[in-house]
């Protein structure tokens, strides 16, 4: 789960990581109690979970009531990226002399935490380690053992941060390492990490992401909920118990087991495609699980074609294709379907299939051969 910026720092602050002071505000009357509270110059940030937002007009210096006024006026109700503005964040304008970047994720090849620090901050870590990926250390930590101060020091000197700022970014971190595994996070971001012309080190934007497998022990964690701007499509599939992710493409993927559907969203792109989705039907390949994957595929408007791929395993191909049969008879699907079916009772299952074939309704040999034609009909 992702965390908007505004509820980011209120995470930090949760653990003493300093943050610039600021409020939340869904109106400009509430944008300017806030600014008025907690002194000019101040910034208006646009709360959306997407980059780009300066670009977009999203954040804007206000040293005044007038400004703020406009400024919250125009933000509120933009569109950034296919996000719509809610809530605004304002805070306190911070003069900055350095900026740096540091995060904590987790390591899953080699089983550990891994912290990244840079010395250059406020532009995307990607970029930093595609131009310069000495600008990065790395610190690989054991989950038994923890980061301590000293650990922290010696690591802080390593990424080259200045003299004056260490002892301070030192501490955030041991900080930022007990929000990531204490809160329970994903990916505990600071991007900028910033240091003040007076020397001071603060948490300058905070990009948090929970890990939900652990809510049954926050069970505060129900206020970001309710602030969650779910895509519609994940939100019918999880109403429906389908393992599902969107994405941008026009190919709708319907596969049994996440290898699979991964594996075919690949060879999509190898053929010149984009996939729509990943969608895992597991195990069970029956008409109520055809039909309720069929549904939330149809709904996505970008869809021009739907590509199941099944082998079976302990799934039989026959019971696939009485359920696909049965599914296309409760949902009316209105892009084209090609079908890849191996594995267990794989002739029986073709067979059921054949007579029904037709320009809307292909089937293919190979997984290759069925992406190669599903794609063709996005053309």
């Amino acid at each position: 789960m992702d965390l908007f910026e505004y509820q980011g720092k209120q995470y930090f602050s949760r653990y003493g990581i300093a943050v610039s002071p600021g409020d939340v505000a869904d109106t400009v009357e509430e944008a300017i109690a806030v600014a008025e509270r907690i002194g000019y110059p101040v910034v208006v940030k646009a709360q959306v979970k997407v980059g780009g937002r300066g670009k977009a007009g999203g954040v804007k210096l206000a040293d005044n009531i007038d400004e703020v006024r406009l400024h919250a006026g125009n933000i509120l109700g933009l569109d950034i990226k296919g996000h719509i503005v809610r809530r605004i964040w304002i805070e306190r304008s911070s003069d900055i002399s350095k900026e740096y970047y540091a995060s904590f994720t987790l390591d899953r090849p080699n089983k550990t935490h891994l912290g990244m620090l840079s010395a250059q901050g406020g532009v995307e870590i990607e970029v930093v380690a595609e131009e310069n990926p000495d600008a990065i250390a790395f610190l690989s930590i054991d989950p038994v053992r923890g980061l301590d101060i000293e650990t922290s020091r010696r690591w802080v000197a390593e990424a080259n941060l200045d003299e004056v700022a260490r002892e301070q970014a030192a501490q955030i971190l041991v900080k930022l390492y007990e929000c990531y595994t204490q809160g329970d996070c994903d990916l505990a971001e600071i991007n900028p990490l910033i240091l003040t012309p007076d020397n001071k080190v603060h948490a300058l934007d905070a990009k948090v992401t929970l890990d939900e497998n652990a809510s049954y022990r926050h069970p505060e964690w129900e206020e970001y909920r309710a602030t969650e701007t779910e895509d519609p499509r994940e939100k019918m599939a999880k109403e429906k118990g389908l393992n599902y992710i969107g994405l941008d493409g026009d190919v709708g993927i319907i596969a049994n087991g996440a290898g699979l559907a991964m594996s075919t969203l690949d060879v999509v792109n190898q053929v010149g495609g984009s996939a729509a989705n990943f969608l895992d039907i597991g195990g069970g390949a029956n008409a109520d699980v055809m039909a309720s994957a069929l549904e939330v595929i149809n709904s996505d408007p970008k869809v021009k074609v739907i590509f199941v791929n099944i082998f079976g395993g302990i799934t039989r191909v026959d019971d696939v294709a009485n359920g696909v049969l049965e599914a296309l008879k409760r949902v009316k699907i209105d892009a084209p379907i090609v079908l890849r079916l191996d594995g267990t009772n794989a002739v029986e299952g073709r067979s059921i299939l054949a007579p029904h074939l037709n320009s809307k309704l292909v089937m293919e040999p190979t997984m290759l051969d069925a992406a190669r034609s599903a794609v063709a009909f996005t053309k």
